[in-house]
């Protein structure tokens, strides 16, 4: 991915303009009296970043703040400390994060992405020029409400919807999908939903989420005011699109705020995202607080409220395969750092193996095979 431009915004932008408050200033406190200068980090380059600070955009080398794990190295959103004497500059350290967006990368290691620190508002980018994938939406909603930000689902492309009333519905399939979250349909093209969009990006630090061909650096361009980020066509064949952007990027907005652009994602891994997947999934946990068994799984069990839920129709069953199925890629991602996790994960699968061996049995009056 490229910026059409490689220029940054202008330096007389205070670092306030890139969400520094009087907190952050005072986690900066003993760097400060250290002679080291506060900067955001705009982008992450191997072995080296790109820092907003208050005189300007300064690049520096990465070496002390590259560890082994990969969830603690610098990402773009972080605030750094920098050693601006000498050639090279140093980023020597990072402030505490706020929020992180963390994925599962897509290795056999299963470790853990961050993909963008101290955000606001996690914007998913769903494009309309396709059919919904809502299990998708889910992913992406559970790593956004695990990463301690504010979500918010946006219908890119919505001028290739022909009617209002179609987009209604569309606009109701992913309410339903994101309990809590703000649907907003936007088009770049017409405008429609842009100063909306504008008015809630405005306030904080935003990172702009999807996979590739969403829309995600048309709508960057949208808020920009101009041609910043490269746009590619979609494939006619199937409504993909190519990876324009490559890297994360932090850009300043002009009406206020601050926006992280991600590369599409092809996979969207949980990673130790119980929280987030439990609030999109709100209705399924407040509706099994009146089941009568307190660790019922919603399968078979008499008195399950989940189970009434679907029977009656208030609650669609496709919510309740994913929920379970969200459920165990994250209890089997999480049990792979945690051994006491593993053995109670084996007992349970033990238990359930015996109680089905037993009802076997009961079935064909007490004889074994």
């Amino acid at each position: 991915m490229s910026l059409v431009s490689s220029s940054f915004p202008s330096s007389s932008r205070t670092l306030s303009s890139y969400g520094w408050d009087s907190a952050w200033e005072a986690e900066f406190t003993r760097y400060a009296d250290q002679g080291l200068v506060p900067g955001r980090v705009v982008r992450v380059d191997r072995g080296q970043c790109d820092v907003m600070t208050a005189d300007g955009v300064v690049r520096a080398d990465t070496a002390f703040v590259t560890p082994h794990d990969p969830l603690r190295v610098i990402c773009t959103g972080d605030w750094a400390a920098v050693d601006t004497d000498g050639t090279p500059r140093y980023v020597r350290a990072y402030l505490p994060r706020r929020t992180a967006f963390v994925r599962s990368t897509s290795s056999t290691r299963s470790e853990g992405q961050i993909l963008a620190a101290n955000v606001d508002h996690a914007i998913i980018a769903v494009p309309l020029s396709a059919e919904l994938d809502l299990g998708r939406i889910e992913r992406f909603l559970a790593l956004a409400w695990e990463s301690g930000a504010q979500p918010l689902v946006v219908l890119t492309k919505a001028d290739l919807v022909p009617d209002q009333t179609g987009l209604s519905y569309l606009v109701q399939d992913v309410e339903t999908t994101a309990p809590g979250v703000q649907v907003l349909p936007v088009s770049s093209a017409t405008g429609e939903g842009v100063d909306v969009l504008t008015a809630v990006v405005s306030g904080g630090t935003s990172v702009l989420l999807g996979t590739s061909g969403a829309g995600k650096s048309t709508l960057a361009n949208a808020l920009l005011g101009e041609d910043v980020m490269a746009v590619q066509a979609v494939r006619d064949v199937d409504g993909k699109g190519r990876h324009t952007t490559t890297t994360r990027n932090l850009l300043a907005l002009p009406g206020g705020g601050v926006l992280i652009d991600t590369p599409g994602l092809r996979g969207v891994g949980l990673w130790d995202a119980g929280t987030g997947v439990g609030q999109v999934f709100a209705e399924i946990e407040e509706l099994a607080q009146d089941c009568r068994f307190h660790d019922c799984a919603h399968l078979a069990e008499p008195g399950c409220a989940v189970l009434a839920a679907i029977e009656d129709g208030s609650l669609p069953e496709r919510r309740l395969d994913s929920y379970r199925k969200l459920l165990r890629e994250n209890q089997r991602i999480v049990a792979k750092t945690d051994a006491r996790l593993r053995s109670e994960i084996l007992k349970d699968w033990k238990r359930k193996n015996a109680a089905g061996r037993a009802a076997l049995k009961a079935k064909r009056g007490g004889r074994d095979r």
